[in-house]
């Protein structure tokens, strides 16, 4: 699936997961961030479990929910990364960060 934008890959996670009855409804944001999570969770799961290829596959579950988020909030994702992407640019080093 060479060339598909973040915007294009948004749209198509959005689709399927309407089609799959995720979206009945008002989506509750809350809930939906707290399953991104999960799949986060699971990721450092596998990892630990040294099971690369679960691990890539929770990494994919993360952006794809994340990905639905946006497609169902209408959010251009692109261009919010390009433009937060700018501003962590003008930041001081680290920022008062540690890692």
């Amino acid at each position: 699936m060479k060339g598909r934008s973040l915007n294009e890959l948004s749209q198509l996670c959005h689709k399927i997961a309407v089609e799959k009855g995720f979206w009945e409804g008002e989506r509750n944001r809350g809930e939906a961030l707290m399953l991104i999570v999960t799949e986060l969770a699971e990721a450092m799961e596998a990892y630990r479990l040294k099971d690369e290829e679960n691990f890539r596959e929770e990494i994919a579950d993360s952006f794809i929910r994340l990905l639905d988020l946006c497609g169902g909030l209408s959010i251009n994702i692109e261009e919010e990364i390009y433009k937060k992407s700018l501003k962590n640019k003008n930041r001081p080093y680290k920022h008062g960060k540690i890692c």
